[in-house]
């Protein structure tokens, strides 16, 4: 029997509920008049998301933001949200404990209001968080023009390090290891940066299954080629990249788990948006531009790439 692929079972959900000719979104809307509820939810699961060095409140904390993220690139803001937990039948209360104080923190630091959830019993942990917002409008993922510029909003590439590092399968220095390990620990999903300027997003994306995924994504929602001649690294990693001879491209492209997000403006907007980076601390990197066609590119020397989509499948 053939092995199905994560694509495969959505497509088969999709025509069990007639949807076959269904176009993905980071998050779903429903309109109510003239306002839409926005509402995103994320599984996080103990086997395959949660390293054994990861504390019960980081993983919490990382369910909500994964939610947060989507929020994020559509500039919209989550208000209210659920929580259900399948636990072990015997979880000590100390976890228990842990989690709440994670969930609790995480609410309180993006301002949303928990109003209910579930509880069941199985064999591992798992958290799925469902998060409500209310707006006017979003920023899709297909609305970008040719000669709009590509933007990230942080540099890639460390979650994939740092998650060698929980696991014990790499090393570093000292300074480099805590960033890359707490790009994985406490990722930092863009809100106020997405808020403010969605006005000037012409369409955006969240990057948590891996940049190659998105800006394929991108580009085949937008019906448009996407050049990127900036890969988004900074120095330490390229140098760390270089020590161990990994694959520096591998690692930008492919990781995931970032929950940046990728967004593309007219170049008459590139002012404002670097001025409300510079005015709410946001990074964010230039990294190519739209034009006609289809696919990615990597653009170096005057010479052209394919960028495929290998970023994280779950199955």
């Amino acid at each position: 029997m053939k092995k199905l692929d994560e694509t495969t079972i959505i497509k088969i959900f999709q025509r069990g509920f007639g949807k076959e000719n269904f176009e993905s979104e980071d998050v779903e809307i429903v309109n109510l008049g003239k306002n839409k509820i926005v509402t995103k939810t994320d599984t996080m699961v103990e086997s395959t998301d949660i390293p054994y060095k990861m504390k019960l409140s980081d993983a919490a904390r990382k369910s909500i933001v994964a939610c947060v993220s989507d929020f994020a690139a559509k500039g919209v803001k989550p208000k209210y949200g659920m929580i259900s937990v399948n636990l072990p039948k015997m979880i000590s209360r100390s976890k228990v404990n842990e989690m709440v104080s994670g969930f609790k923190k995480t609410c309180r630091e993006f301002d949303i209001s928990i109003i209910g959830g579930d509880t069941n019993g199985g064999k591992e942990i798992v958290f799925n968080v469902c998060l409500f917002g209310i707006t006017d409008e979003i920023v899709t993922r297909k609305d970008a023009k040719k000669g709009d510029l590509i933007f990230v909003t942080g540099p890639f590439g460390y979650t994939s390090v740092g998650l060698n590092m929980l696991l014990g399968k790499k090393k570093g220095k000292e300074m480099f290891a805590k960033k890359a390990i707490k790009s994985v620990i406490k990722p930092n999903p863009k809100l106020n940066f997405g808020i403010k300027n969605k006005k000037y997003f012409s369409s955006s994306m969240d990057s948590s299954d891996g940049l190659s995924t998105t800006l394929n994504e991108m580009s085949k929602q937008n019906k448009n080629k996407f050049i990127i001649n900036k890969i988004p690294a900074m120095k330490d990693l390229e140098e760390y990249v270089k020590s161990y001879k990994l694959d520096l491209n591998d690692l930008i492209f492919n990781g995931g788990e970032e929950y940046e997000f990728i967004f593309t403006i007219s170049p008459k907007y590139r002012k404002i948006i670097e001025k409300n980076a510079a005015l709410l601390k946001t990074k964010i990197i230039e990294i190519g531009y739209v034009t006609s066609g289809k696919g990615v590119y990597i653009e170096k020397n005057n010479s052209f790439t394919r960028l495929k989509d290998t970023g994280w499948k779950h199955f």
